[in-house]
């Protein structure tokens, strides 16, 4: 299925990156609602509980903080709320999304948002004491130059978070899992108009390495103290890791 002028997405095509933009672009207005009831509201926990993680690990309040595929904004917000002293910039490859942050209400002092892609970074080396992102690393075409770029860009010292959707270790869990994110989230998507995106994210996980295969990633660009935090029965997993220094 697919949408008048929208192709869905997929991953072996060469025009992936452009498609998968402009089904962004086509969700942007409506992004953060369709989380939220398809997530029964948890999305709204799992950003901060991500934040708390790093509280945790004893990490000096950053001072620039980079929000990667920050969509419309959610995390990028909530990370002013919770480093309030921080200089935070939210970076989207889809200008509609980019678009959407801008116009929501935030915190004071207000992040700055802006159009870059993961995969090229438009910053010199060491310049973020966090990077972090939310729902981004299962769409990226090229998985270990994504991580790469995030390396490149932090100080030594500096923390990599990335949430992102993953595989419930539960045997009875996990089936449940896939019939709702599989065949009723698309169905939701499909009550404003947009099935077929929300088929392609159900789907887009599967692209993503085991937690275990992301973490050796990690650790093979030059990370250390790489952890997997899995919340809500391991539907989402909070990969932690910091460059040495």
């Amino acid at each position: 299925m697919t949408l008048p002028g929208v192709p869905v997405p997929r991953r072996e095509d060469a025009t992936f990156s452009r498609d998968l933009r402009r089904m962004f672009t086509r969700i942007a207005g409506q992004y953060s609602l369709v989380d939220h009831l398809t997530t029964f509201g948890l999305d709204l926990l799992w950003r901060p509980e991500t934040l708390w993680l790093l509280d945790r690990r004893g990490m000096p309040p950053p001072r620039r903080i980079l929000d990667l595929g920050c969509g419309p904004g959610d995390l990028t917000f909530e990370l002013c709320r919770h480093f309030p002293q921080a200089s935070v910039l939210g970076l989207d490859f889809t200008p509609a999304m980019v678009d959407r942050a801008r116009r929501r209400a935030g915190p004071s002092p207000p992040p700055s948002f802006g159009l870059g892609d993961a995969q090229t970074l438009p910053f010199r080396d060491c310049t973020f004491d966090l990077v972090t992102s939310a729902f981004l690393i299962r769409n990226l075409p090229r998985l270990r130059e994504g991580l790469g770029e995030m390396r490149r860009v932090l100080r030594p010292g500096g923390s990599v978070l990335a949430l992102e959707v993953g595989e419930p270790p539960s045997a009875w869990f996990s089936p449940l899992f896939h019939a709702y994110f599989d065949r009723v989230v698309p169905k939701i998507g499909r009550l404003f108009g947009t099935e077929a995106p929300y088929r392609y994210l159900s789907t887009s996980l599967r692209s993503l390495p085991p937690r275990e295969g992301v973490l050796r990633m990690l650790y093979e660009l030059g990370f250390v103290e790489g952890s997997a935090h899995l919340l809500t029965g391991g539907i989402v997993t909070a990969f932690l890791a910091r460059v040495p220094g």
